[in-house]
């Protein structure tokens, strides 16, 4: 991997106000990484590559990323950039909206990360529960949004996605086959395993 070439697409981004994963976000991510080894990855948001990029790393050999954008512009600036870091042949990028995507596809994947339109945040664990492998992880990004999440935020524009992150957040943490830990990284990172299974006897 060419990091330098990494860097320079980290600060490209950063100047074009395109939103891409926190530093802080990314060392908690990199750590879980490290312990999990992934063969599949599932990204829901590509943008211009770099997490996925980055995530690209730590998988086991042979592992591939999925990871899903609808913005073509985007999508055509996440191509050349994974060329230009030489991880093309780790990441395939599935063109389109997440919401008709989602439901096509088949297998399991050991870490999902969820970093799209925040409105569809509930769609998108159900869907991710139903691909998660028996150890995998889900992360979902920005989940805190801009600390509205916790508050009494109720502003018109933003309320459908507030409204969303809190049931997110509450279906995570309600339900009895699900761990989660909501840490307070970058703009708030959610962590949610399915609980071990126990034996009955």
């Amino acid at each position: 991997m060419n990091k330098q070439e990494l860097e320079i697409i980290k600060q490209k981004a950063l100047e074009e106000h395109i939103p891409i994963i926190m530093d802080d976000t990314l060392e908690v991510v990199d750590k879980i990484l490290v312990d999990l080894k992934p063969n599949k990855i599932l990204e829901i948001g590509t943008a211009v590559g770099y997490s996925a990029m980055c995530f690209s790393e730590y998988l086991s050999e042979n592992g591939m990323i999925d990871t899903i954008e609808r913005d073509e512009e985007r999508i055509k600036e996440a191509k050349e950039n994974i060329v230009k870091v030489g991880v093309a042949e780790k990441i395939n990028i599935l063109e389109g909206d997440a919401v008709e995507i989602l439901p096509t596809l088949q297998g399991t994947y050991d870490m999902i990360f969820i970093d799209a339109a925040k409105g569809k945040y509930p769609f998108f664990l159900k869907e991710a529960l139903r691909m998660l492998s028996p150890n995998g992880i889900i992360l979902a990004d920005n989940i805190l949004y801009k600390g509205y999440v916790m508050s009494d935020y109720n502003k018109h524009k933003q309320r459908t996605a507030v409204r969303n992150l809190r049931e997110y957040i509450y279906e995570v943490t309600n339900d009895p086959n699900l761990e989660t830990e909501i840490l307070e990284v970058g703009d708030g990172l959610a962590i949610t395993k399915k609980c071990p299974v126990r034996d009955v006897f």
